[in-house]
C-alpha cells in the first residue's frame, strides 16, 4: 500500500520557463499538470519575469518563473517526471540554452545536496542566473538555509543589469482561468 502524501514530505522549488508557443499558457498548464500529479503538491508561485536569453541570444525572450512543492517523491523521482512533462508539453532537444516550449529545472530539494549523473543540488548555476534568483526570492521562504544569499544575489543581478529581466504579471494559480493581476 502506498504511504498518503502528507508522510515524509520535502520541499522543492522547480524553475519553468518558455520561450516558443504561448509562454504563459505553457507555464499555467505546467503549474496544473504538476499540481495534479498525486504525490506533488504546489505550495506557492512566483510572479512570470520576461528575461532575456542567456548563452544562445539570437532567439525570442522567455518568460520564467519559480514555483515551491511539497513532495513525496525523491530527488531523482522527482526531476524524471519533470523531464516527462516537458516532453508531453512538447519540448524538443535540439540545442543546448536553444528555443523551448517548456523547461523545467530543479532548483532545491530541502537541504539535500547531491552530485548525481542526472542531477546536482542545489542547482549548480541557479546563483549565476537572474532570471532564476529573482523569481526564486519571491517565493523561498525566510527559514530557508539559502533564503539570505539568494536575496542578496537576485538584488545584485537586477542592479548590476538595467535591463533582461522584467515583471510580466502575477498569477493566482490556483484560478488560473481568471484574468491575471498585473
Amino acid at each position: 500500500m502506498a504511504e498518503s502524501f502528507e508522510h515524509k514530505s520535502a520541499e522543492a522549488y522547480i524553475a519553468l520557463g518558455s520561450n516558443m508557443g504561448d509562454r504563459e499558457e505553457l507555464l499555467v498548464r505546467a503549474i496544473r499538470q504538476i499540481d495534479d500529479h498525486p504525490h506533488i503538491r504546489v505550495t506557492r508561485v512566483s510572479g512570470m519575469y520576461e528575461t532575456d536569453p542567456v548563452g544562445y541570444t539570437d532567439q525570442p525572450s522567455f518568460l520564467n518563473m519559480v514555483i515551491a512543492v511539497t513532495t513525496s517523491l525523491q530527488p531523482l523521482e522527482l526531476l524524471r517526471e519533470q523531464l516527462e512533462l516537458e516532453r508531453r508539453l512538447g519540448r524538443i532537444r535540439h540545442e543546448r540554452w536553444g528555443p523551448r516550449t517548456i523547461d523545467l529545472d530543479l532548483l532545491l530539494y530541502d537541504n539535500v545536496r547531491m552530485d548525481h549523473v542526472e542531477l546536482t543540488l542545489p542547482h549548480p548555476r541557479m546563483m549565476e542566473r537572474a532570471f532564476v534568483l529573482v523569481p526564486l526570492h519571491d517565493v523561498l521562504g525566510d527559514s530557508n538555509p539559502l533564503s539570505g544569499e539568494v536575496r542578496e544575489a537576485a538584488q545584485a543581478s537586477v542592479q548590476g543589469r538595467k535591463d533582461g529581466i522584467t515583471l510580466w504579471k502575477t498569477i493566482n494559480w490556483r484560478s488560473a482561468s481568471e484574468p491575471f493581476g498585473s
